[in-house]
């Protein structure tokens, strides 16, 4: 497939030609791009919640009444779950909570989602995003004229400096190089933004994992 490249400052800069096996997919699979982002999401979460176990709660340890003759339930420790101030049954405890996703479902999901992007006409190709200077202001102009409020930019190999530290504080714009392209960021953005660097490499990558 042919898409139009085009310069920050909105002009064209002539075509380029897309995979399209990897941009050219039209039945998109909503469980792989599910299965992608549960996987990411758990990946990334802290895991350190944690309660207090019997073993672990400075209560008293000591029977509080006798065994027999009180008329009520027989009870030796004030750190049951039952009593306030005990400790919590089967509470939350540290641990890992990701899990394993095949590296060929990985790389199918993601590209299931650079092809939803450019069905949907919200996959833009810009030549370069080099600035002159790291300017806010001026960048969230050239932004708002270009109609990029929510998008992920990968920048190539590298993100050019000026343009990263002109983009980190405008809001719902994310700039990665092509090592940080994930399926989450990719879904969220209403537009993803490639610039020719980053469409030869993603096309480099998929066409090494086909041929081995």
């Amino acid at each position: 497939m042919k898409l139009s490249v085009i310069k920050l400052d909105g002009k064209a800069s002539g075509d380029v030609e897309l995979s399209d096996a990897v941009f050219g997919i039209t039945d998109i699979r909503g469980d792989l791009l599910a299965r992608y982002v549960n996987w990411q999401l758990a990946k990334r979460r802290a895991g350190t919640h944690k309660v207090q176990t019997r073993n672990e709660n400075s209560r008293t340890g000591k029977k509080m009444y006798k065994q027999k003759g009180t008329g009520g339930a027989r009870h030796g420790s004030r750190r049951a779950p039952q009593f306030v101030g005990g400790s919590r049954a089967f509470g939350p405890i540290v641990r890992d909570h990701g899990f394993s996703l095949p590296k060929k479902v990985r790389a199918l999901a993601l590209r299931h989602a650079l092809s939803s992007k450019a069905k949907a006409g919200d996959l833009i190709v810009v030549d370069s995003i080099a600035l002159k200077d790291s300017k806010t202001a001026a960048l969230r102009t050239t932004l708002g004229k270009l109609g990029w409020n929510k998008a992920l930019i990968i920048g190539g190999p590298e993100v050019d400096t000026n343009f990263g530290l002109a983009a980190r504080n405008i809001p719902h714009i994310d700039v990665l190089p092509n090592a940080g392209l994930n399926v989450y960021d990719i879904l969220r953005a209403d537009k993803l933004v490639l610039t020719k660097a980053a469409v030869e490499a993603i096309e480099a990558r998929f066409s090494e994992k086909e041929a081995a």
